[in-house]
């Protein structure tokens, strides 16, 4: 019996952050919208005692390494 692929690929997949979520980790730095969060910034929130901030900045330090763009 063949197997169905999944619906998702691995260069396909997307990141969805939930509406309620977005611009949270701005709104802690007060970065301006359209500015990019400074990187010494991400670094400092990494060591913050909320989990929420430290994994927004862990994400965030992440995402500025994938490929940007579309295809």
């Amino acid at each position: 019996m063949a197997r169905k692929s999944s619906k998702r690929s691995s260069s396909k997949a997307r990141i969805h952050i939930k509406k309620k979520n977005r611009g949270k980790l701005r709104a802690t730095t007060k970065t301006k919208k359209g500015k990019n969060i400074p990187v010494s910034k991400l670094e400092k929130l990494k060591k913050s005692k909320n989990p929420k901030t430290r994994k927004r900045a862990t994400f965030a330090l992440n995402a500025r390494k994938w490929k940007k763009g579309g295809s």
